[in-house]
């Protein structure tokens, strides 16, 4: 009786765990930065793999981001990666992420989060919609503006900054991630 019970147990655990592992390997995942990304974790699940969002990663850390980017959302996050954030003037990452920037960092992430779920289709209907241009507001208060050069997406700061969508439509269970080639920044006050 016991080794029925054994079999039973064994087979159930490996029933649940080759379900598991379908289930995993049939989502439509995107890769980013060498990482599969999973429709089914949230954002922060899924940057916390990708080998060219560590920058942005630590940033969220220190700034205290991490359970708001864990909720429900959704978001529409526009993710620079590493080199993005080596464009900046050298020593601006290492100062933005000390404590006593705390409030800075936390505009300058928040830039780039808008609310609610935009797809690459949904931003180039707003930017027809607009006649060439689409202004979305992020959850920061201030303004992006979305357009088309020929089949690529860009968005602009409210400084003239532009930054080009280098990979489009990474979805997460909160929201969507486009990655992006340059740090936007919100208008100095």
């Amino acid at each position: 009786m016991k080794t029925i019970n054994l079999f039973k147990s064994a087979f159930l655990a490996m029933f649940f765990l080759g379900s598991t592992l379908a289930f995993a390997q049939s989502e439509k995942t995107v890769t980013v930065g060498g990482a599969p990304m999973y429709p089914s974790k949230n954002i922060v699940e899924n940057a916390v793999n990708s080998k060219d969002h560590t920058t942005l990663v630590a940033a969220v850390q220190a700034a205290g981001l991490v359970e708001t980017l864990q909720t429900p959302g959704p978001f529409t996050v526009f993710a620079p990666d590493n080199a993005a954030f080596e464009k900046l003037p050298a020593g601006t990452v290492e100062s933005l992420v000390k404590p006593e920037n705390k409030a800075t960092l936390t505009s300058i992430l928040t830039y780039h989060v808008v609310a609610g779920k935009m797809g690459s289709k949904e931003i180039a209907a707003a930017i027809k919609k607009g006649n060439g241009k689409a202004t979305l507001t992020t959850v920061q208060g201030g303004k992006l503006t979305a357009w088309m050069k020929g089949k690529d997406l860009y968005i602009s700061d409210e400084n003239g900054n532009q930054s080009k969508v280098t990979i489009a439509d990474v979805y997460q269970s909160n929201g969507v991630i486009h990655s992006i080639d340059t740090v936007v920044l919100p208008k100095s006050e």
